[in-house]
């Protein structure tokens, strides 16, 4: 197993900004893996095939199969809980397109582990591997150096260091209908050494935020799912009480990242916020922005009536028996229940995840009387996805876990994730 590096020992990688600017290989520098001789150890090569001028680029990247979700699931009685995802994702080889006019090859440099690899591996939802035709090649959120450009392209030049978006079927309005790397068909992910992906698809990477290569590898997904909440939640509740009726609100958010910069956001403008998750490490991590901290395990994770009425009790404690005007809940499960019972009158509940359960059901009635709004969203417009790196380092200041995971570890990663063992969002390191 290859060794990983902790958050205090990244050797040549940077913890400032500008450190990481000057320590990213850039493509016009000597040094630049473009122009060297290729050698055996190389993970990416390029070569000429049959003959033609076809360039045909080979690179290592994660993939996920429906044969190898099928064995696992197999092999624990389809115990999802029992399932290693580290077993299921794996290592593979993949062709990378042709450099089209419109197109950007990118050197990835870090990624963050997200969600939905639980779920395609798992197929707790949908076998999206299946669905996909038998393999998927995951990934929809990394930050890489551009090493190439199509000749149509102007906003990127090689050496920029960029960030994704997973936006990958924009409807009229802008938002995705499809998301790259699950759902979109025959998109490939950025797990991977290398990728060539659409210049639409890509931001540049705000290097004067203040924040570190891994903070900025945690957000090109999260931010703009936050963002978006947070302008649903505040927006339908002003639908209802305006400003001058009521300034300061009461959010709450369930654990997660999302959930946390969900709540980054509030506080920024003003509002009482709070954090309901087991993990102490991240609790302790927004204390530190004034954001309240609850101990979801202190009420049993919700698994009865009397551990909701115990949640609702001390939330109602905390808010002068007003309750919650705002709630994120990324969970679902039963933190929909509990989410719903803290509730303040016209409060509104947003969410645009699943991780618990698909399937929730309430009271019309009780909602009506308290005239509570329950909004779903998925993900941001592109202009919203580079809207949100406006905030990042004013607003957006993510808890890293306290493992920079190697490319090679990443397997572990997820399985670490599926346990649910990590202390913040786990970043991975892809380039050497």
């Amino acid at each position: 197993m290859a060794a990983s590096r902790s958050l205090t020992a990244m050797a040549t990688w940077s913890i400032s900004v500008s450190s990481m600017t000057r320590n990213v290989v850039r493509s016009d520098q000597p040094e630049s893996h473009l122009g060297a001789p290729i050698r055996q150890d190389d993970r990416s090569v390029t070569e000429l095939t049959g003959g033609t001028s076809h360039m045909t680029t080979m690179t290592k990247a994660y993939a996920i199969t429906a044969e190898a979700v099928a064995a696992e699931t197999e092999a624990n009685g389809g115990d999802i809980a029992a399932i290693d995802v580290s077993k299921v994702v794996q290592l593979d080889d993949l062709e990378l397109r042709d450099l089209g006019p419109r197109d950007v090859k990118l050197k990835i440099l870090a990624v963050s582990a997200e969600h939905n690899i639980d779920h395609a591996a798992t197929a707790d939802t949908i076998n999206i591997a299946e669905a996909r035709g038998g393999k998927i090649y995951p990934g929809n959120s990394a930050v890489g150096e551009v090493i190439e450009v199509g000749a149509e392209v102007t906003a990127f030049t090689a050496g920029d260091v960029v960030i994704t978006h997973c936006n990958g079927d924009p409807d009229r309005f802008g938002f995705p209908l499809r998301i790259w790397a699950y759902d979109m068909p025959d998109s490939i992910g950025w797990y991977s050494k290398e990728a060539v992906v659409e210049d639409w698809q890509i931001i540049k990477a705000p290097l004067d935020s203040g924040l570190n290569l891994w903070e900025i590898a945690a957000l090109p997904l999260r931010a703009p799912t936050a963002y978006h909440l947070w302008r649903r939640a505040l927006g339908i509740y002003r639908v209802k009480v305006p400003y001058e009726r009521q300034a300061r609100l009461n959010v709450l958010s369930f654990g997660g990242g999302v959930g946390e910069l969900f709540l980054m956001l509030a506080k920024a403008e003003g509002h009482n916020a709070f954090f309901c998750a087991g993990s102490k490490e991240r609790r302790d991590a927004l204390e530190k922005h004034g954001i309240v901290g609850i101990d979801q395990k202190q009420f049993n994770r919700f698994a009865s009536s009397d551990d909701v009425k115990a949640f609702n009790k001390h939330v109602k404690g905390l808010t002068d028996g007003v309750g919650m005007h705002l709630v994120c809940d990324m969970l679902r499960g039963p933190v929909f229940e509990a989410g719903l019972a803290v509730q303040a009158r016209l409060g509104v509940n947003v969410s645009a995840g699943w991780q618990l359960s698909q399937v929730v059901s309430y009271n019309s009635t009780v909602q009506s009387v308290k005239q509570v709004t329950i909004d779903h969203t998925h993900y941001e417009t592109p202009e919203g996805c580079e809207a949100a790196t406006e905030l990042y380092g004013s607003v957006f200041k993510p808890t890293i876990h306290d493992e920079i995971y190697s490319f090679e570890d990443l397997p572990r990663c997820f399985q670490e994730m599926h346990e649910n063992t990590q202390t913040g969002i786990p970043i991975i390191r892809v380039a050497d």
